[in-house]
């Protein structure tokens, strides 16, 4: 009877777990089951790497909407400049001389209205400058408002200057010789920059060329009407 009852105290005492700190059965109830896939830091991150690409995807269709953004208004830009030109070509125009002075009149206020439309839109695109990029623009510009004040003074040798300066702005082969110094200050400009810059030289061409058209069919007129009177008087 003795043996017995020390067998069954032995037996219960195998069943029961060992004490533990409650520390180390603290530590034991945090450890992640099955992996660690479901709880704990492992979740966590794979949850902010999500956002973190999700956020990267939305701002990366951003930058092109600002980028389509910019460009029209570049356009917008740019077709306010082809109004104005277009309008003042107009005005300034032979087909204008050869009218009645009263429909001149009225034509001049219609052109005028539209200049004065056309003005109260503003658009205005800014570039990204660094130091040298702004300094090289102020040099550019500097260089072409030279060439534009002495252009009553000289008319073929302005019309020269701005062909070698737009030459130097341009991927093609040019007809003439081209201005180096200035291509090296355009080079150093932002890419918009040299952009406007090509496009003002193209306007002041366009100009010199209608000029040199009104004066070659005045000079004709002229003529005409000496040839004329001369006629005449023989």
């Amino acid at each position: 009877m003795a043996q017995a009852k020390i067998s069954a105290k032995a037996s219960e005492g195998a069943q029961q777990p060992p004490h533990q700190p409650p520390q180390q059965q603290q530590q034991q109830q945090q450890q992640p089951s099955s992996g660690g896939q479901l709880r704990g830091r492992f979740y966590r991150s794979t949850s902010m790497a999500d956002r973190s690409s999700r956020l990267l995807e939305n701002l990366d269709q951003l930058e092109l909407r600002v980028e389509a953004f910019r460009d029209a208004a570049c356009a917008m830009e740019q077709e306010k400049e082809i109004l104005l030109e277009m309008i003042h070509n107009i005005q300034n125009s032979q087909d204008m001389r050869h009218i009645s002075e009263g429909e001149r009149e009225e034509l001049n206020l219609t052109a005028n209205r539209l200049m004065g439309r056309t003005l109260t839109v503003e658009v205005s695109v800014e570039t990204i400058r660094n130091a040298q990029q702004q300094e090289s623009l102020l040099h550019a510009t500097k260089m072409i408002d030279e060439i534009v004040n002495k252009l009553l003074d000289d008319l073929e040798d302005a019309k020269i200057r701005l062909m070698s300066l737009y030459g130097a702005c341009t991927s093609d082969v040019p007809a003439g010789p081209i201005d180096q110094k200035f291509q090296s200050v355009v080079i150093g400009c932002a890419i918009e920059d040299q952009k406007k810059i090509k496009r003002r030289l193209e306007t002041l061409l366009r100009n010199l060329e209608n000029s040199e058209k009104s004066i070659t069919l005045l000079e004709h007129q002229k003529s005409s009407v000496r040839q004329s009177c001369n006629s005449k008087q023989d």
